[in-house]
This record gives structure tokens, sequence and C-alpha cells, in this order.
């Protein structure tokens, strides 16, 4: 494996230097967490699945025009991406309520709801990602107002591509989460989707059963959890062609 240089390490990925100035290589981890942390454990084989899940995803929006930090998968547990200066938020979209909303405002979890929400939340893990009105994020310029217009845009017109995608296969998207970046090219700037998509940041439910096919059931102790990654693959026709055994990832530079 290729010696390169650690940048950043989080909860599910690991950055390393890219082979080029302004890109990166996302290397996708087992590990998994919930509660901001507080329950930690291995999914076996989740790094191999999201990163050919999230490739799928991110080359089905180019397709359409949706800017995105991806460039191609380089192996079964890395791909290779444009560097951004991310922005400092968390995007949710709802279209059923499920998870935190249920809890906060009393609704049923599988109500539908009456249009797609979005939800800001200011990614500090400090303060456990606490949610913010639009006015928090003008007001302390995590984005300006038109930062935020591209970013409410790029994330409706996602939701409905996506939710397209996931009913052909018989997949409700329940919820998921965005993150977005600055992507500077000399002088100019534009809003990309980054991070990726896959089942640790989507809620995905069976549309027949409501069966959750996501992280879900690692959060709440339901088993059967690396099944639902690998359902979810397998029903968009990307299981690996290594299946999921786990690869030695990259030699890591000090």
């Amino acid at each position: 494996m290729a010696r390169r240089r650690q940048l950043y390490e989080g909860k599910a990925k690991i950055l390393f230097e890219g082979p080029e100035p302004g890109t990166l290589v996302q290397y996708f981890k087992d590990d998994a967490s919930a509660g901001n942390g507080v329950k930690k454990g291995v999914i076996t084989g989740k790094g191999v699945l999201n990163n050919r899940i999230s490739e799928y995803l991110m080359l089905k929006l180019h397709d359409i025009g949706i800017p995105t930090h991806f460039v191609r998968r380089l192996n079964m547990r890395e791909q290779l991406i444009r560097e951004v200066e991310i922005i400092p938020l968390e995007v949710v979209i709802r279209n059923v309520a499920a998870g935190s909303i249920s809890k906060r405002l009393g609704i049923p979890e599988g109500t539908r709801l009456p249009r797609s929400i979005l939800e800001y939340y200011y990614k500090n893990d400090a303060l456990n990602d606490p949610m913010v009105s639009e006015e928090h994020i003008t007001a302390f310029d995590w984005a300006a107002p038109q930062d935020l217009d591209d970013i409410n845009a790029l994330a409706l017109r996602t939701n409905d591509f996506l939710s397209g995608i996931f009913q052909g296969i018989g997949i409700q998207l329940v919820d998921f989460k965005l993150e977005f970046g600055r992507l500077w090219e000399g002088e100019e700037m534009r809003i990309v989707l980054a991070d990726e998509i896959s089942p640790d940041n989507c809620r995905l439910w069976d549309a027949k059963t409501s069966e959750k096919l996501d992280k879900d059931r690692f959060r709440r102790d339901m088993g059967r959890v690396e099944e639902a990654y690998q359902e979810v693959a397998r029903r968009l026709g990307i299981l690996p062609e290594a299946g999921n055994g786990d690869l030695k990832g990259p030699e890591v530079m000090q």
C-alpha cells in the first residue's frame, strides 16, 4: 500500500494527503459510533460497502449536474476526492418522522411529513452538534446568505433524486445528512457536496415492511447490521467484487 501522510481521522473515515495538489484520499473505516461517539463498535465490512455505495450515488448525482468533491474510487476502501473548505454545518433533510424530530416534537415515528424539511446542525462535537437556524448561520458567518441558498437548492434536489433512486429498489429514504464545502478554483468558488452518502448517514427503510436498513440497527442494538448494509448494496447492484473482506489500510507516515 502507498505510504501517505495522515491529515485527519474522524469517527468513520481517515483523510490522507492526495497524490497531487488539491486532492485528498478518503479511507473508509469499519468503526461505528452513535450518540456523538458515546456508543462505539465495529461493523465488519462497513467501510468497503460505504465506499462503493457512496461512489455509486455521488456519480449518479454528478450525472444530473450536482457538483461533488468525488473524483474516483481508488480501491475497496479508498476514494480520491477534491480538497474543499468544509462548511461547519450538517444539513438534515427529513421526509418521514424518525429519530430526533419524533422525540422533539412528539410525532410518531413513520409519520409522513407534509413536505420535506431541512434542518441545520452546527458541526461541533464538544457541543453535541446543536441545532441552529439560518439566523445563526449567517450571523456567525459560517455561511453567507448566497451560500445557504446554494446549499438549500442542492440539498432539496439531491433529496428528490435520491428518493427516486431508492424508491426504484423498494427502499424509502426517510431522512439523511449532507455536508457541503467550498471548492476554490483560482479566484472562483463554488459550493459542492462533500463527505459521503451511505447507510451511515441515511435512514433507509424497506418500502413494504419498514425494516431498517441503516445505522439505526447499530444505534438501537437491533442486530444484523452488516446484513442491512449488504442488502442496500445488493439492491443497488454494487456488492463489492471481492466481497466484504477486510483490506489493509494505507501505511501512515508520521
